[in-house]
């Protein structure tokens, strides 16, 4: 897996177990995220993830991904938004019983955080429609716990 140009190695990278799935109008999301500790630097307040999402059109409809939008929200609260065209430079389209993966990353100031989003979806027909991507959590080792 490649992220601003550097592979990430299995040996330098830590797997968060969890996945996060959720399905709208037949079509199901699912993320998997993975901290990138040999791309973070904690002492300057950078950690970097990458995540994986697939994309599985369980419907009866052809569709197309035509936009994406992020709502990404640090430890201390900070929301950053991303929209655009696309994943990846790319708008898949996914007929009845197709799937796509991708990988992308994102960078934080504190060592945990939420994403959570949106596609905007196509049908043939010229149909517009959103899709909910699960909420995922950005989760370090640098995270130091607090009950209260």
């Amino acid at each position: 897996m490649t992220i601003n140009g550097t592979e990430a190695t299995p040996a330098r990278r830590r797997q968060d177990t969890s996945m996060y799935s959720q399905t709208t109008r037949g079509i199901t999301v699912t993320v998997k995220s993975v901290y990138l500790e040999d791309q973070s630097s904690p002492a300057d307040s950078h950690y970097v993830w990458a995540y994986r999402v697939r994309i599985e059109n369980q419907g009866e409809e052809t569709v197309q991904l035509l936009r994406r939008h992020w709502k990404i929200t640090d430890a201390v609260g900070r929301i950053q938004e991303v929209k655009g065209s696309g994943v990846v430079g790319e708008q898949p389209t996914l007929h009845p019983g197709d799937n796509y993966e991708y990988t992308s990353g994102t960078p934080l100031n504190t060592p945990s955080g939420i994403m959570v989003g949106s596609y905007q979806m196509e049908t043939t027909g010229g149909e517009r429609f959103d899709i909910a991507v699960p909420a995922f959590s950005l989760d370090s080792p640098h995270q130091t716990m607090r009950l209260n």
